[in-house]
């Protein structure tokens, strides 16, 4: 499959962003290279552009696609988790601009091999970096009980999670789940009949959940967006896409804490701990999608757009 992905509110994504020709800027979610190639049309060749993915072939076609402005780009097959220890690496001491879209791309969603998938049956993986060990697999058939029906409700949302992880556990007692579509059928079956005829997909919401624990990527988020509010120069701007209310959740509440400065209690009659904000919030409140967009490209309906400025 040829790696093809969409890149949501790009106007936005750049408006926000505000690039500087000579500045250096980090795309933490590089994917099929299509925000990094609006960034880096707009560097001079001055400018830099780190680029992080942790999938191999992500990064394979963003070479390909950004191959006009390879000069003045340089890849990184990491998780953006591990972001700031990679740009000290590199000896970059500051960056005027970062960017993560944290949906997963379509290539991984439409790939069948990749196992993201609850429509095409594949063996069940949904590793983005298909060099760690911990796949879904290791989740649907080692996980207990509890921690089954916790990732399910907690990273799915997912009403039935008890229902369905005792389902998953009563039939890997008699083997392993192998493949996702096996998997979509026990779901089905631990599911009220009335649930199983709502317009979502039954399966959406626990393969949600075992992409997010496969991937452990509401920590990797957490992380790398506060790290990456340390790594900006002043004026600097980070850009967040998310794409359901767990991962908006966690990068709004990191910028109010940033912008807030003082964590004094409300009843100190003056400031002890020196605390100065790190930020201003340059969205007030997230962007979305326009008509427009949301009919061209349907993924794009859940995302949401906040940026934040370093102060």
């Amino acid at each position: 499959m040829e790696f093809a992905h969409v890149s949501v509110l790009p106007r936005e994504c750049m408006e926000g962003l505000k690039i500087k020709p000579d500045g250096i800027y980090v795309d933490g979610t590089t994917g099929g290279g299509g925000h990094s190639l609006l960034i880096a049309q707009q560097l001079s060749d001055e400018g830099r552009l780190i680029c992080f993915d942790r999938d191999l072939e992500a990064l394979a076609a963003a070479k390909t696609r950004l191959k006009d402005h390879l000069h003045k780009i340089t890849f990184v097959q990491s998780n953006f988790e591990y972001m700031k220890e990679k740009l000290e690496e590199l000896e970059i001491p500051g960056i005027d601009g970062v960017l993560f879209d944290l949906g997963v791309s379509s290539y991984q969603l439409d790939n069948p091999e990749r196992g993201f998938s609850y429509m095409h049956d594949a063996p069940l993986d949904m590793r983005m970096d298909q060099t760690q060990p911990y796949s879904a697999w290791d989740v649907v058939n080692g996980e207990s009980f509890e921690d089954l029906r916790r990732i399910i409700s907690l990273y799915g949302e997912e009403r039935f999670a008890g229902k369905i992880a005792s389902a998953i556990v009563k039939r890997r007692e008699q083997k392993p789940i192998e493949t996702t579509l096996e998997l979509v059928d026990i779901i089905k079956g631990a599911m009220p009949a009335a649930a199983k005829k709502e317009k979502q997909h039954p399966a959406k919401r626990t393969f949600q959940a075992l992409r997010i624990q496969t991937n452990m990527e509401l920590r990797a988020v957490e992380t790398a967006v506060a790290d990456s509010l340390d790594c900006l120069n002043p004026g600097g701007r980070c850009a967040v896409i998310s794409f359901h209310s767990l991962e908006d959740r966690i990068v709004k509440h990191i910028f109010v804490d940033a912008a807030k400065g003082c964590t004094c209690p409300k009843s100190f009659p003056i400031c002890i701990c020196g605390n100065k904000p790190k930020v201003k919030i340059i969205t007030k409140n997230a962007l979305v999608a326009d008509d427009t967009e949301q009919t061209e490209n349907p993924r794009a309906r859940s995302a949401k757009l906040r940026v934040a400025e370093k102060l």
